[in-house]
């Protein structure tokens, strides 16, 4: 890419492999389709947030940093990535977590405690709102705290989607890829695939299944991604900038809400594992492969198409959702 790359820590094994569901696209008859396999990015049983991470942290390093504060739900992807790195770096990490404390913590909470962190619990806000009173108190206690975001998607961390998508050209011939399928819920990922995607001079088309209903944003979530796209690009040096025609956020897969598993996350969950040996996890890639696959069904798709699904980790909540994936 004509840019400058940012300085980053090294926290995951790049390049994730990408892998042919053979059996998957036969047993829906649709087009062929392919994963990026994040879920192995090797933190902490691995994920997409350890790419924005590596990013995140540098800044954190080079500011003089010794604690890091994030927010997400109770069973968050990110704040287990988070804690990880943490722990690697020899970070203090606070993580301020929607809901309230359970009997028994298991899946992605139990490896947080695993890792040293911090829970503040904060029922009803999971999206960092109760962030700066934390670090107000960290500061009078002599911390030198560093905000990471609500799923690491500010233009720092977006960055390390606009180095994915140059990974992947690296690894496969995207010319003949045709869409490109993942789970859009906090925003970076998807801004920093924008990005990288005309960076890249790519024709394929992007296609974020919405994840959450996204009540408490302060602007609407498709707007969000936009000017996170812009944030970056402007970041980078780049004059590129974009409107929101030019981006693709189904939303027709939400159903009840953010971690309400249904019927749509249990099939593709399913099907994923006794076809193709491949774990979903229950909130994100589970209905983001829900929405590709009733797409397919729908005839949304062509049978020459090509579709690449990003995984972008969370496996550790299975365990946590063992009694909704019963049904």
């Amino acid at each position: 890419m004509s840019i400058t790359s940012p300085s980053k820590v090294n926290l995951g094994l790049f390049p994730t492999p990408i892998t042919k569901l053979s059996r998957l696209s036969s047993l829906l008859n649709g087009p062929e389709i392919f994963m990026k396999r994040d879920d192995l990015s090797g933190l902490a049983l691995g994920g997409n947030k350890t790419r924005k991470l590596e990013y995140l942290f540098y800044d954190a390093i080079t500011k003089g940093c010794d604690t890091v504060v994030t927010a997400g739900a109770a069973q968050s992807n990110h704040c287990r990535q988070t804690a990880a790195a943490a722990a690697l770096l020899h970070k203090s990490c606070h993580l301020v977590l929607g809901g309230e404390p359970p009997d028994t913590a298991n899946g992605n909470l139990m490896l947080d405690k695993l890792f040293g962190s911090q829970v503040h619990w904060r029922g009803v806000h999971r999206k960092g709102e109760d962030i700066p009173e934390i670090v107000e108190n960290l500061k009078r206690e002599g911390s030198q705290p560093y905000v990471i975001p609500y799923g690491g998607s500010n233009e720092i961390g977006a960055y390390g989607f606009v180095h994915a998508m140059a990974e992947l050209e690296m690894q496969l011939d995207t010319s003949a890829i045709t869409h490109i399928v993942f789970a859009s819920s906090s925003g970076g990922t998807h801004a920093g695939m924008m990005l990288g995607k005309v960076l890249l001079h790519k024709a394929y088309r992007l296609i974020g299944i919405n994840i959450d209903k996204g009540e408490s944003n302060t602007i609407p979530f498709g707007d969000f991604i936009v000017e996170l796209a812009n944030r970056t690009s402007l970041s980078i040096n780049s004059d590129r900038r974009f409107t929101a025609e030019e981006l693709i956020l189904n939303g027709d897969y939400v159903g009840d809400g953010y971690g309400v598993i249904g019927e749509l996350e249990r099939e593709a969950i399913s099907l994923t594992a006794e076809n193709e040996a491949i774990l979903l996890d229950p909130v994100y890639t589970g209905r983001a492969m829900g929405g590709l696959i009733d797409m397919i069904r729908g005839g949304e798709f062509n049978k020459t198409d090509k579709v690449l699904f990003w995984h972008t980790g969370g496996v550790p909540a299975l365990f946590a959702y063992a009694d909704s994936l019963d049904g």
